[in-house]
């Protein structure tokens, strides 16, 4: 995802905003900062099982859930890479579709318990929500200064994390400026509050939740498709009727050297794992005219002792369809068909211990059930 820096403004409220015949509280909240933007809580956790128990949800409901998810994921998981008021927009429609339909399958207590939830994954996050703001009876001023508050520590944690990426500073002490920026912010956040202020705040979130639980916070998967493409090796497979296996699916291209390195270990993996559940599979999107061949990529199949299915991508349809990036990237999904972990570049660059990460969520995950 992009960086969450972005520039805040606190604009004063005026008097010529008042002859202009708004009311002065409704004025300043007009022009109060743009609230920072935030993980979409309630798209993350109302797919997981553990959200279902703590909710109570019946067998039906479940089903009508991800039968809504359906028509959600794709649009979600897609502009993941857009510019971010463009994602912005999107996700907020997404989450209020959601919300509508939620509405209509949820009982009145369930939607309360879920509220909680939302708020409680939010933290201090949780203003941004007008609903919160209302029972807070959070003034305009307030909320805004607080944002601008949020806004600083989304700064400072952008400014520590490109200082990891570029090789500068230990990982841990940048570990723990984060760690302490996030205490100061909650903090800062209940001290700004009245004590009926803080009393509220029970009645907001509820019950204390493990969120450690909750498993499953990305889209499905996107399905596989045929358009311009075609099996070289195995096949024909969608990922549908994979639903109760393990899927590691990875782009790349043949002709790709960063592509080449990480193959022996997705040849590793289906050796280790094919018989415990493990399906993989190569998705080659080309970037040359050579990878546009199918007999140079079928040769590269051999060459390269591939074992797995491939499925060439010659139109880049199926790479279009999962917005990928950059060759090579491999994705992890579980036996539901969710995603749950995905990796960009070489999986060992620079003694990175990528491989070995991913091997272990593959355990983990043919560990879990249906």
């Amino acid at each position: 995802m992009a960086s969450k820096h972005r520039a805040f403004f606190l604009f004063l409220f005026s008097v010529a905003t008042f002859y202009a015949g708004v009311a002065p509280d409704r004025a300043i909240a007009q022009l109060a900062p743009e609230p920072p933007e935030v993980n979409p809580v309630l798209l993350q956790m109302i797919r997981d099982s553990a959200i279902h128990r703590e909710l109570d949800l019946s067998a039906e409901q479940i089903d009508a859930v991800m039968h809504v998810l359906e028509e959600v994921d794709g649009p979600w998981f897609r502009v993941r890479i857009r510019p971010q008021p463009e994602r912005k927009v999107v996700m907020g429609k997404l989450t209020l579709q959601l919300e509508q339909a939620l509405a209509e399958i949820l009982k009145p207590d369930q939607l309360d318990r879920l509220n909680q939830l939302r708020n409680q994954a939010l933290g201090t996050r949780m203003i941004v929500r007008d609903a919160a703001v209302s029972q807070l009876d959070l003034a305009s001023q307030k909320r805004g200064e607080l944002f601008e508050y949020f806004a600083e520590t989304d700064r400072m944690v952008a400014t520590w994390q490109e200082q990891l990426r570029g090789g500068e500073g230990d990982e841990r002490a940048i570990a723990s400026k984060i760690q302490q920026r996030q205490n100061d912010e909650r903090q800062h956040f209940v001290d700004s509050l009245t004590n009926a202020q803080k009393r509220t705040l029970y009645d907001l979130t509820g019950k204390s939740f493990d969120f450690q639980q909750v498993k499953r916070m990305y889209p499905r998967a996107p399905e596989l498709t045929l358009e311009g493409a075609e099996w070289l090796q195995g096949g024909p497979l969608t990922l549908e009727q994979l639903r109760g296996k393990v899927v590691a699916l990875h782009f790349y291209a043949f002709q790709c050297i960063n592509c080449r390195r990480n193959l022996p270990h997705y040849n590793g993996w289906h050796t280790d794992y094919a018989d415990q559940g493990l399906v993989v599979i190569g998705i080659q999107t080309p970037e040359t005219s050579a990878e546009r061949s199918v007999e140079r990529v079928a040769a590269a199949i051999q060459s390269e002792g591939i074992e797995y299915p491939v499925l060439m991508d010659a139109e880049s349809s199926n790479w279009k369809r999962w917005s990928n990036t950059m060759w090579p990237t491999v994705y992890l999904i579980d036996k539901q068909g969710f995603l749950r972990r995905w990796w960009q570049g070489e999986l060992n660059w620079k003694e990175t211990p990528g491989e070995k990460q991913m091997r272990e969520t593959i355990e983990t995950l043919l560990a879990e059930g249906d």
